[in-house]
C-alpha cells in the first residue's frame, strides 16, 4: 500500500508548486500580440457533398473565402513565398473539409513520390495542416499530404515542441495536378479531432507548405517567428464553425492475427506453433469532451522492425518509441517534464480500459492495464540500470492538467501491482510550466515514489521493506531572435523508482547548460550559423563524487539542397562507470551531416566520434569510433530504398577489444499510393575480447521479412507476410514464421 505520509508530501508539493505559479504565472493571460487574421469557415448546404478527388471544382468552394497571406518560415523568416498558396474550409455535419490551391510555376521541379504513411518529409512537396479545435495552442493534431497523395499524421506537443507521428487519425485526402500547380483536399471527420461544446471554444488552424528546391523553402498562414515557445504558439482562429446536432460515437475495431511459427533451439529441439489471435479495440465518445476507450486481448505486435540500438558499451537502459494504438488517444497528455509514462513497460497486456477528457481549461486522462509481463523491470542507480524479469501486474495510471494562460498544472499518479504478491511500485507528484515573459519559460516536476517489489538475489521481483524516493526536475528556457539556452536541474533519490515510467539512473543529481547564439544568417554558403556550448556534471549524491562531467563547445550550421552539419569537440569529457572505477577522461570530435544529393537521393544522414573513447566494460580509454549513416534512394520512381548502417569499436593497439555494428535494409514497392511490399534485410555482431575483469562475447543475428500491405484507412488495414531469423552465441537458433 502506498505510504500513509504520501498524500501530506503530495499536497504539500503541490501547495509549494501552487504558490511559485501565483508568484509568476498570477494575472490575465497573456494575449497574442498582432494575432493573425483568421480563416473563415463555411457550412455546406444539406444537398450538397463534397466527392473526394482532390478537385476544387465543386460549386461550394465558389462560395469559401480563399485565405492566401502566407509568409516564409525557412530559409527567410517573413519573406514573399517563392510560390502562391489559397486555403479554403468547408464543413458538414460529419466532417471538415480544407482545400488548398499549391500553385506552381516550375511544375517539373516538383518532388512527389508515393510514400508510406507518416513517411512525409521535408524532401517532397507538402502541405501540412495543424489544428487546434480546444483553442489553448496547447497542442494540434496535424494532416500531412504530398503531391502525390501519401498522407502523414499525428500530434504537436507545445510543451517541448514535439510532432509525434505515432498516432493515426481516421481521416482521408487526395491530390489531382492542375496546369498552375496541384490541389488537395483533406476530410477530417468531427469524430478524430477532440474539440469542447461551448461559445467560448475558438477553433485554431495553421497551414504550412514544403517546397524543396536547392533551398528547402517552408512557408505558413502565420508567420512563426523565431523567438516564438513553439511552432503552434500562434495558430491563427478557424471562425465560423459549429459543431454538428450529433457528435458522439462509437467505433469499433476487430483484429485478427493468423500465424505460424517454427523454432530451432540451439540443442536443435525443433517448437512449432500455430493459432490465430483476435483482438477488440473500443472508443467512444459519450460526449465532446470525453473519449473512452476499452482494449481486450490488444494486438500490440509490431508490424514494423523495430532496428536495434548500439548497446554493448552502454550502462544505461535505452528507451523505446511507441507502436500501439491504446495509448495515443491525446497521447499530448503523456508526455510531462521526466518521462514520468514509458507505455512500452506495459509488454503484454489482455486488456485495458481508458477515459480521456479534453476541455477549455482542465485535460486528464487514466487508464487501467492487465499486463501478463514477460519484460524487465529496470532497476536504475548512479553507475548504471539493472533489470529484474518483469511478472504480470495490474497497473492505474492518471494524468491531470489544468492551462491558464501564461501557467499550466499538472499532477501524475501511477501505480502497479505485481502478482503473486511480489509488492508494488506507486508514484506520484505535480508539474507544472510558466510563462515567465516573452522569452523565458520555467518546467518543473516533484515526484515520490514508494517501492516494496525489489530484486532478489534470483534475478525475480518479490516483497521486502518498502523504500521510498523522491525526483525533482527544473528547467529554465530562453528563446530569442538571436540565441537560445536551456538551465536544467534533475535531483533522483537514490530510492526513487518508476516502473511505469522510464527511469535509468537513479542516486544522481544532474546539472546542464546549452547557450546557443546566431553569428550569421544568409551569408555566403550559410543560411545559418550557429555558435552552440553544452556543460554537464552528473555527481553520486551518496558520496559526491562526479559520475560524468562533459563541456563541449560547437557549431552548427545550415545551407542550400538540405544541408545540416555540425561540429563538437569533446576534449573535456569525463565518466566514471563504477563507484571504485578511475575517472576516464575521453577526448574525441563529433560531427554530423545531413542533405539531399539528388531528387534520386532525397537524404543522406550521417554521424561520426572519433578519438579516445570510454570502454565503460573495461574500465579504460582507448582508441575508437562511433559512426551511424542512413540514406534514403530513390532508383526508380515506384522503388524506395532504405540502406542504414551502425558501427562502434575500440583498440588496444592494432587489436579490437570491442566491435559491433548493425546493418539493415529497407525496400519498398508502391503498388499505389496505399499499399506496397516491404522487404527488410538486417543484421547484428557483437565481438569482445577477453581480458583481465571483462569475459569474451560473441553475437550474430540476422533477420529478414517479406510483407504486403494494403491500406483503406487508418482503422482498415492488411498485412500479409512472412520472416526468418537466425542467431549465433554460443550455439545457433533459426526461427520461421508467417503470419
Amino acid at each position: 500500500m502506498p505510504s500513509p505520509n504520501l498524500p501530506h508530501t503530495l499536497f504539500r508539493r503541490l501547495g509549494l508548486l501552487g504558490l511559485l505559479m501565483f508568484t509568476l504565472g498570477s494575472g490575465p493571460a497573456q494575449a497574442q500580440p498582432n494575432e493573425a487574421p483568421g480563416m473563415q469557415a463555411v457550412a455546406l448546404r444539406a444537398d450538397e457533398r463534397i466527392t473526394l478527388n482532390g478537385q476544387l471544382d465543386h460549386p461550394a468552394w465558389q462560395r469559401a473565402p480563399a485565405y492566401s497571406q502566407f509568409v516564409e518560415k525557412d530559409p527567410v523568416l517573413g519573406a514573399k513565398p517563392p510560390q502562391a498558396t489559397q486555403v479554403q474550409v468547408l464543413f458538414d455535419e460529419r466532417a471538415v473539409y480544407i482545400g488548398i490551391r499549391a500553385f506552381e510555376t516550375n511544375p517539373e521541379q516538383m518532388r512527389a513520390p508515393l510514400m508510406r504513411h507518416d513517411q512525409i518529409n521535408r524532401t517532397q512537396d507538402f502541405v501540412v495542416v495543424y489544428l487546434d479545435p480546444i483553442g489553448s495552442r496547447r497542442s494540434a493534431q496535424f494532416f500531412r499530404v504530398n503531391a502525390a497523395g501519401s498522407m502523414a499524421d499525428g500530434i504537436h506537443t507545445a510543451a517541448d515542441d514535439s510532432e509525434d507521428f505515432a498516432p493515426d487519425f481516421d481521416w482521408d485526402a487526395a491530390t489531382a495536378r492542375t496546369p498552375d500547380g496541384w490541389t488537395a483536399v483533406l476530410r477530417l471527420p468531427f469524430a478524430s479531432l477532440r474539440f469542447a461544446e461551448g461559445e467560448q471554444t475558438l477553433w485554431r488552424i495553421m497551414v504550412g507548405r514544403r517546397l524543396p528546391r536547392e533551398k528547402f523553402h517552408l512557408v505558413t498562414s502565420v508567420l512563426v517567428p523565431r523567438e516564438a515557445a513553439s511552432f503552434i504558439d500562434n495558430l491563427q482562429p478557424l471562425n465560423g464553425m459549429r459543431l454538428p446536432a450529433a457528435h458522439n460515437f462509437l467505433t469499433l475495431r476487430p483484429s485478427v492475427t493468423v500465424h505460424a511459427a517454427r523454432e530451432q533451439a540451439v540443442d536443435d529441439t525443433v517448437k512449432s506453433k500455430r493459432g490465430t489471435d483476435a483482438s477488440l479495440d473500443v472508443k467512444w465518445r459519450p460526449r465532446a469532451e470525453l473519449v473512452v476507450d476499452a482494449t481486450l486481448n490488444p494486438d500490440f505486435s509490431q508490424v514494423a522492425l523495430d532496428v536495434p540500438p548500439l548497446a554493448g558499451n552502454t550502462r544505461f537502459a535505452l528507451s523505446i518509441a511507441e507502436k500501439r494504438p491504446f495509448f495515443f488517444e491525446s497521447s499530448d497528455l503523456l508526455r510531462t517534464p521526466t518521462q514520468a509514462f514509458y507505455t512500452r513497460s506495459f509488454t503484454e497486456p489482455r486488456g485495458g480500459l481508458r477515459a480521456t477528457w479534453r476541455g477549455l481549461a482542465w485535460a486528464g486522462t487514466t487508464f487501467a492495464v492487465d499486463d501478463r509481463g514477460g519484460g524487465a523491470v529496470l532497476l536504475p542507480g548512479p553507475y548504471g540500470t539493472d533489470a529484474a524479469s518483469q511478472p504480470a501486474s495490474r497497473t492505474l495510471a492518471a494524468r491531470g492538467r489544468n492551462d491558464q494562460g501564461r501557467w499550466q498544472l499538472g499532477g501524475v499518479l501511477a501505480t502497479r501491482h505485481y502478482e503473486g504478491d511480489r509488492g508494488e511500485n506507486t508514484v506520484l507528484g505535480p508539474d507544472g510550466q510558466w510563462a515567465l515573459g516573452e522569452h523565458w519559460r520555467l518546467r518543473a516536476q516533484w515526484l515520490h515514489s514508494r517501492t516494496t517489489a525489489h530484486a532478489g538475489q534470483d534475478g525475480k521481483l518479490q516483497r521486502a521493506a518498502a523504500a521510498d524516493g523522491d525526483q525533482l526536475y527544473l528547467r529554465l528556457l530562453r528563446n530569442t531572435d538571436g540565441g537560445e539556452g536551456s538551465y536544467t536541474l534533475e535531483d533522483t533519490g537514490a530510492g526513487f523508482r518508476n516502473d511505469s515510467g522510464f527511469v535509468p539512473q537513479a542516486g544522481v543529481r544532474k546539472f546542464a547548460l546549452f547557450e546557443g547564439h546566431s553569428l550569421l544568417r544568409h551569408q555566403g554558403p550559410f543560411q545559418e550559423l550557429w555558435a552552440n556550448i553544452h556543460v554537464e556534471r552528473v555527481e553520486d549524491k551518496a558520496t559526491g563524487q562526479v559520475v560524468e562531467q562533459r563541456v563541449y563547445p560547437g557549431i552548427w550550421s545550415t545551407g542550400a539542397n538540405n544541408l545540416e552539419w555540425w561540429v563538437e569537440w569533446h576534449g573535456l569529457s569525463q565518466l566514471r562507470a563504477t563507484a571504485e572505477g578511475p575517472l576516464l577522461k575521453q577526448n574525441f570530435l563529433a560531427a554530423g551531416l545531413v542533405i539531399t544529393p539528388a531528387r534520386w537521393f532525397p537524404l543522406l544522414d550521417t554521424n561520426l566520434s572519433v578519438g579516445q573513447l570510454a570502454d565503460t566494460q573495461a574500465q579504460k580509454v582507448r582508441p575508437g569510433l562511433r559512426w551511424s549513416v542512413s540514406a534514403r534512394l530513390r532508383p526508380l520512381p515506384l522503388l524506395e530504398l532504405e540502406p542504414s548502417y551502425s558501427t562502434s569499436f575500440l583498440r588496444e593497439g592494432s587489436r579490437r577489444m570491442y566491435d559491433e555494428s548493425v546493418a539493415n535494409l529497407l525496400a519498398i514497392w508502391h503498388l499505389d499510393a496505399r499499399s506496397h511490399v516491404r522487404a527488410i534485410v538486417q543484421r547484428t555482431a557483437l565481438e569482445r575480447q577477453a581480458e583481465a575483469g571483462v569475459g569474451a562475447a560473441q553475437y550474430t543475428g540476422q533477420v529478414a521479412s517479406l510483407s504486403w500491405s494494403r491500406r483503406w484507412s487508418a482503422g482498415t488495414v492488411l498485412y500479409v507476410g512472412a520472416s526468418r531469423e537466425r542467431q549465433s552465441s554460443g550455439g545457433l537458433s533459426k526461427g520461421t514464421e508467417a503470419f
